[in-house]
């Protein structure tokens, strides 16, 4: 369900209709509202008392306070990754960064999207550090960061400026460079809240 949820499957301000989902996964409609509550407190749903279940976006406040952790966990994560030298990780973010570059030359958005999402998570899970890791994944769920993603890449520029943030990462991890990893990763997830932000279209929670 939360894949579901994050995935797209059901857009923000959508409903969630218990019957549905009870079919979908072939089960009772108990154990999906112990699911739906689970989602509620990890921020990705909402439940209206005898109203409904709705998918939730951030509001903008949020949006702005979860930037601001993702970019000391990530930053803290890269510097992390650049003191242990993971030789087998720095090879997957090279392949991931031509990649992006080929998909930046041919506007593959989505294709991007993917290479955006594989990239941060090779570096958070190259840190090694488990609680680290942990705490990122329900940051980003809250965050709904691959729906961000898919709107931001829309913004003309973006894809090629995101692949140059992530070059320069990279040369700051292949030079073992903690302090100048860390300060890539920090200015290239800054950079990213930005174009979040900048995000005019209505989103479901208001601008608070």
């Amino acid at each position: 369900m939360r894949n579901l949820v994050l995935g797209g499957d059901f857009p923000p301000g959508a409903p969630l209709s218990e019957v549905f989902l009870a079919q979908e996964f072939e089960v009772s409609r108990t154990p999906i509202r112990e699911a739906l509550k689970q989602l509620q407190h990890e921020g990705l749903v909402e439940i209206r008392p005898k109203v409904g279940t709705f998918v939730r976006e951030p509001t903008r406040r949020e949006i702005v306070e979860l930037f601001q952790l993702k970019e000391s966990f990530e930053g803290l994560a890269a510097s992390l990754l650049a003191r242990r030298g993971d030789g087998a990780g720095l090879q997957v973010l090279g392949r991931n960064v031509e990649g992006s570059e080929q998909a930046a030359r041919e506007q593959d958005t989505d294709g991007y999207a993917r290479l955006v999402h594989e990239f941060h998570w090779t570096i958070v899970r190259g840190a090694d550090n488990r609680k680290l890791a942990e705490h990122y994944e329900r940051l980003m769920n809250q965050l709904a960061y691959h729906r961000l993603v898919l709107r931001t890449v829309e913004h003309p520029g973006r894809i090629l400026a995101s692949t140059g943030e992530h070059r320069a990462v990279l040369t700051m991890l292949r030079n073992k460079d903690p302090f100048g990893a860390e300060s890539a990763m920090r200015n290239h997830v800054y950079a990213s809240s930005k174009e979040a932000l900048s995000d005019n279209r209505p989103r479901y929670g208001g601008t608070a």
